[in-house]
């Protein structure tokens, strides 16, 4: 039994989204995603999906991404991407994966799983590239803050031995540090964060290893080969 992760699968399975345009490391992603998931991972594995998982615009247009992720060994847990615009209500896509039988996959929103004694916590996070000059932008931050701190407290509550958190989007950057989320982190004492979002040239500017008490990690599918990261036995 063992704790993998990865993030940005953008698969397009009912959708005309090919990320060869990309080129390089995107050339046949998601045969090199089968590939190198049904090499690592066994069934009592548990995979966190950090985000960005379909190009579908709705469940409907995602169920064929779907019925791939659950095809694979392991059980899944996905949180929200940007790129996620099929994400409904907790109720919508748990009525959605009983009604197709993707009983291998669960959702990180408002909540926290747990892996042996290691909590695992997360939410979407929050872009570095917006600022609250619009007030609609400071409503969805404080919203995400919200939903990391509830699941962060949720975690600690059991007094787990480690708490992971998993975001979308980087906290911290060469240029950039949301001093709310790396707050909230120190406070509940989470010392491994795993990220995604950041593909091409941005990579050069990625926080990786330890940096204000924290390891942070970055699993976005290009940077990582889509090749699910290993985080514990």
């Amino acid at each position: 039994m063992a704790l993998y992760t990865l993030a940005d699968l953008h698969l397009a399975t009912d959708v005309a989204k090919p990320m060869d345009i990309f080129g390089g490391r995107w050339e046949g992603h998601t045969d090199k995603i089968i590939r190198h998931w049904r090499e690592l991972i066994a069934p009592e594995d548990t995979v966190v999906l950090g985000g960005d998982i379909s190009w579908g615009i709705s469940l409907a247009e995602a169920k064929g991404d779907f019925a791939l992720i659950d095809s694979l060994p392991g059980r899944k847990i996905i949180l929200k991407g940007n790129h996620d615009l099929w994400w409904e209500t907790a109720s919508k896509m748990h009525r959605f994966l009983d009604e197709n039988g993707f009983a291998s996959i669960d959702f990180l929103h408002n909540n926290c799983f747990f892996y042996g004694k290691t909590a695992l916590c997360g939410t979407r996070g929050w872009p570095f590239e917006e600022d609250f000059s619009d007030p609609h932008n400071e409503k969805i931050f404080r919203r995400e803050l919200l939903r990391l701190e509830a699941s962060l407290r949720l975690g600690a509550a059991e007094q787990p031995e480690e708490i992971i958190c998993f975001l979308h989007y980087p906290p911290l950057y060469s240029t950039y540090r949301c001093e709310a989320i790396v707050e909230l982190l120190k406070k509940y004492g989470v010392k491994r964060c795993v990220y995604g979002h950041l593909h091409g040239n941005s990579l050069r500017y990625a926080v990786t290893g330890e940096a204000e008490g924290i390891e942070w990690k970055l699993v976005s599918g290009d940077f990582v080969d889509f090749t699910p990261v290993f985080l514990k036995k």
